[in-house]
């Protein structure tokens, strides 16, 4: 941590950086699922995954092409690259992001578009 903020962990970041191109409909589905809850920390994300997103409309055939390949390096690098959580200041303007589904509950504290890490143990 230093004054700009909290750096996500070295170990995850390699482990995105290392990931291996998708060779299928459900591993595009499995990267676009994961790059999707970062997405508010993603300048451009749309924009960016749109090549990627393409291949999971029905009826299309999957062939992965270099503007596929460069999708999912770009958006591989700004993941890993982003400065992602900021400690709070003051008491105005945060935003909850909230996300359920039926196995799970998630949410994200936000101030000035930055994660404002919570404590886990409370």
């Amino acid at each position: 941590m230093d004054i700009n903020g909290i750096q996500v962990d070295s170990a995850k970041i390699e482990s995105v950086k290392k990931w291996e191109t998708p060779k299928s409909l459900t591993q595009i589905r499995q990267f676009l699922g994961l790059f999707g809850y970062y997405r508010r920390f993603i300048e451009g994300f749309s924009t960016i995954a749109r090549p990627l997103t393409s291949l999971t409309h029905e009826g299309k055939k999957y062939e992965w092409t270099e503007k596929h390949k460069s999708a999912f390096q770009l958006l591989k690098q700004k993941l890993t690259t982003a400065l992602i959580f900021s400690l709070p200041e003051g008491n105005e303007d945060f935003v909850i992001y909230c996300d359920v589904s039926q196995q799970s509950f998630g949410c994200v504290l936000m101030q000035w578009k930055k994660v404002i890490p919570m404590d886990q143990d409370n």
